[in-house]
């Protein structure tokens, strides 16, 4: 079954991708209504290793004009468990509906 990340981060990054999942996985550009994007220190240093930095993009709640632009990742069941676990320490993931009307997952600061 293919599950949808709606990433507007380091998802969608070729590295992150390769180290996560193997694979450059299917991508379409998207976005959603209603957030904004802040700023988060990472702290897990896997996490960092990965991406490069221990500063990510993280969602915050918004108005409903504002819009974050991104993009749907299309993966398996056992890469968003692996998505689960490079989010682990700061992130928690929620269902959203993206403009387009897409269901997906998304990543979202703990607290």
């Amino acid at each position: 079954m293919t599950e949808l990340i709606f990433s507007f981060g380091t998802l969608q990054l070729e590295a992150v991708q390769q180290s996560l999942f193997g694979r450059s996985v299917p991508t379409t550009p998207d976005s959603i209504a209603g957030w904004v994007v802040g700023e988060v220190r990472i702290l897990d240093p896997e996490v960092i290793a990965v991406s490069g930095t221990d500063l990510h993009p993280g969602l915050l709640p918004g108005t409903a004009d504002d819009v974050v632009p991104g993009a749907i990742l299309e993966v398996t069941e056992e890469e968003l468990a692996a998505a689960d676990h490079y989010e682990r320490v700061s992130y928690r993931r929620v269902g959203v509906t993206t403009v387009s009307g897409r269901e997906a997952w998304v990543y979202v600061p703990k607290g």
